[in-house]
């Protein structure tokens, strides 16, 4: 896990990003905004589109959580490494929700470029997507954005 994530820092693919905490509340609204758009479409029986907003609205919820600890990513997967490293090890951020995320990468990837998903998966995505959110707004509002 910590060999992964120091990879990423070698790599430039997670940067210092000293205005990012600042920047924090305002992902948390973008992964608001994904969320809110991912449950029409989904009731609109739209699983493919409904898979990749939600992984997104996931995406920009880790976002906010690495923003606040004014880091930045150049990559999806190390931004999923950097969650483990900075959050799930320090035991602030549950592990089930790192891998649901983790799972909504590939979902939207395979949605995406395979023309492949289902209404079983939007609807276990919407409630990670929703779990996600809530516990990042946590995080930031509890130490202070």
């Amino acid at each position: 896990m910590m060999r992964e994530y120091d990879q990423c820092l070698k790599r430039g693919k997670i940067k210092p990003f000293s205005r990012g905490k600042g920047l924090a509340p305002k992902e948390l609204k973008s992964a608001e905004a994904d969320l809110k758009r991912a449950a029409k479409t989904l009731d609109d029986g739209d699983y493919k589109w409904a898979t990749v907003q939600l992984y997104y609205s996931m995406f920009h919820s880790a976002r906010a959580l690495l923003y606040f600890k004014n880091l930045s990513e150049k990559s999806h997967y190390c931004l999923i490494e950097a969650i483990r490293v900075l959050y799930v090890a320090e035991k602030a951020f549950p592990v089930s929700l790192v891998e649901a995320l983790r799972r909504a990468k590939q979902l939207r990837e395979e949605a995406d470029y395979y023309n492949r998903w289902s209404k079983a998966g939007c609807h276990k995505l919407l409630k990670a997507a929703d779990d996600f959110l809530k516990r990042a707004r946590q995080i930031v509002a509890d130490q202070g954005a």
